[in-house]
């Protein structure tokens, strides 16, 4: 990767629970100080991958590295190196902010935790409710303290199991300005899994799992590049309609409603301008414009031609 040091380097990782492949035959190169998004619909195998980066699952098989250890043999080491912050709240509601902070610092063994856990406090913006008990904060405020939380003990890699879900777009925005800058001036790496495209365009690279598979990765543009797609938008009276007679088209492989229109897209462009301008011919009652496939729209495409590894 242009010289970068790679904070994890794992190919081949496998796990299966009951029978069924969660994460088949896995490869993943994260550069030092990059913030890599991880994307996939529920139940893909993200968070499996993230447990097995961590040290908390072992990979039926499949080999690596993880901030230099070993995750077959030094699970241990990575984990007290790693921040990992899980989908759900996990800290002590009935504790304060100030005093959650102190503990998690005294956990670690981090040297004078009260003064740990006030640097902490200052720079999440947390001052203010520093006494407020933790079960009693919103979803935006309880994001900051369990960033702070796994800052504290000072790790080379963050991992963030869809951090931002159920958060207001105001309190995501700084969440990701902080990652930002703990990637940029703590030279922290970031691992973070989302559904928001937004943050996916954030992100400096992008790997995208459905069911057990990784199908893309790269960045935004790599990725959209890659998927080969071509795109037209329709505006217009009764959308609905109209996607559900192009859905059948040949040569269309995507209709996907974005408020008041329609994305079309193919990957063979050909075939889509022949189905468009059938199309247009049969109805003129839509206007139609050539358009840049979104990275939505490949993640749209994707999902539709995975195979569910559960069905």
């Amino acid at each position: 990767m242009n010289g970068k040091e790679i904070a994890i380097d794992v190919s081949g990782l496998t796990k299966s629970f009951d029978g069924k492949v969660v994460v088949h035959n896995l490869s993943l190169k994260v550069p030092k100080g990059e913030i890599y998004g991880f994307l996939g619909p529920n139940g893909s195998g993200k968070t499996t991958t993230l447990r097995m980066l961590c040290g908390l699952l072992t990979p039926d098989s499949g080999s690596g590295t993880c901030l230099g250890y070993d995750i077959l043999t030094q699970a241990e080491a990575i984990k007290r190196n790693v921040g990992y912050m899980t989908q759900r709240f996990s800290l002590y509601a009935d504790l304060s902010i100030r005093e959650n902070l102190e503990f998690v610092a005294r956990v670690y063994g981090v040297p004078n935790p009260r003064r740990a856990a006030a640097e902490a406090i200052g720079r999440l913006g947390l001052t203010t409710r520093a006494d407020q008990l933790a079960g009693e904060l919103s979803g935006g405020w309880k994001q900051r303290l369990a960033l702070g939380a796994c800052i504290l003990p000072k790790p080379g890699l963050l991992l963030l199991d869809e951090p931002t879900a159920g958060v207001d777009p105001k309190a995501r925005r700084e969440f990701w300005d902080e990652i930002h800058t703990l990637a940029a001036e703590d030279g922290i790496t970031v691992l973070v899994s989302t559904h928001y495209m937004d943050e996916a365009e954030r992100c400096h690279e992008l790997a995208y799992i459905a069911f057990g598979e990784l199908l893309a990765r790269g960045t935004a543009k790599e990725v959209v590049a890659q998927s080969g797609l071509s795109t037209w938008i329709v505006t217009g009276t009764d959308l609905h309609r109209l996607a559900t007679r192009l859905e059948a088209s040949d040569g269309i492989d995507m209709v996907a409603p974005f408020g008041a229109e329609l994305h079309v897209s193919g990957r063979n462009k050909r075939a889509l301008d022949q189905a468009v301008e059938a199309a247009r011919k049969a109805d003129g009652a839509h206007h139609w414009m050539r358009g840049e496939p979104s990275l939505e729209d490949v993640f749209i495409l994707l999902m539709d031609e995975a195979k569910d590894n559960f069905a």
